[in-house]
C-alpha cells in the first residue's frame, strides 16, 4: 500500500488466484492501477484473468489465444497481450518458439487480440544480452512498440535493449516465500 500511495500504478503477479485475493477490493477502490499477469497462463484461467488483469504478458499458443478472445467477448472487456517467445528452446519454460512466432503473431492479430509486444525469460545460466537484442530485433519487425524483458537480475541488460516492461520485483520486496 505505501507504494501504492505513493503513486506507482503497475503491478505483476505471477499466479491468477493469488492475484484475486489479493487485488480485486483494491482494484476496484482504485481503477487506475494496472494489473500485469506475467506468469503461465492456463486455459481454465482464462475467466477469471480477464476479470482481474490489464495485462497478460505469457501468451503462448492460439489455444491461448482463442480462449482470451472468447472471454474478452463474454466480459466486453479488452486486456493488453504481449506473445511470449521462448528464444532459449528451453523444454522447462512456456513461450512459443522463434520459428513459430509469426504464425501465433498474425493469428493473434487476426481475432483483434490487442498485442503490446513480446516476452522472453532468458535461460538463466547464459548471458541474456543476446536474447534481450534478439527479441527486440523480432518485435521490430513484427512492428510492435512495447518488450516485456528483464527481472531484477538482468534488468539493466533489458533496458539497454530497449524493455519498456520489467518485473523486478523481487528487488523491491524480496523474494518470495
Amino acid at each position: 500500500m505505501p507504494l501504492i500511495n505513493h503513486g506507482h500504478h503497475d503491478y505483476g503477479e505471477n499466479k491468477v488466484q493469488e492475484a484475486l485475493d489479493k487485488w480485486t477490493k483494491i482494484k476496484a477502490e482504485k481503477p487506475e492501477l494496472k494489473i500485469h499477469l506475467v506468469g503461465k497462463l492456463q486455459t481454465n484461467k482464462v475467466k477469471l484473468a480477464i476479470k482481474l488483469f490489464d495485462f497478460i504478458h505469457s501468451v503462448d499458443s492460439k489455444k491461448l489465444a482463442k480462449k482470451i478472445y472468447d472471454e474478452q467477448f463474454n466480459q466486453n472487456k479488452k486486456v493488453k497481450i504481449f506473445i511470449q517467445v521462448n528464444l532459449g528452446n528451453e523444454e522447462q519454460k512456456s513461450g512459443i518458439l522463434k520459428k513459430d512466432l509469426n504464425d501465433l503473431y498474425f493469428y493473434c492479430r487476426d481475432l483483434k487480440l490487442d498485442i503490446a509486444g513480446l516476452m522472453c525469460i532468458p535461460p538463466f545460466n547464459l548471458d541474456p544480452a543476446p536474447f534481450f537484442q534478439e527479441l527486440n530485433k523480432l518485435n521490430k519487425n513484427l512492428n510492435l512498440n512495447e518488450l516485456s524483458m528483464g527481472m531484477s537480475s538482468d534488468y539493466l541488460q533489458a533496458v539497454e535493449n530497449y524493455s519498456t516492461y520489467l518485473r523486478i520485483g523481487s528487488a523491491i520486496f524480496g523474494e518470495r516465500i
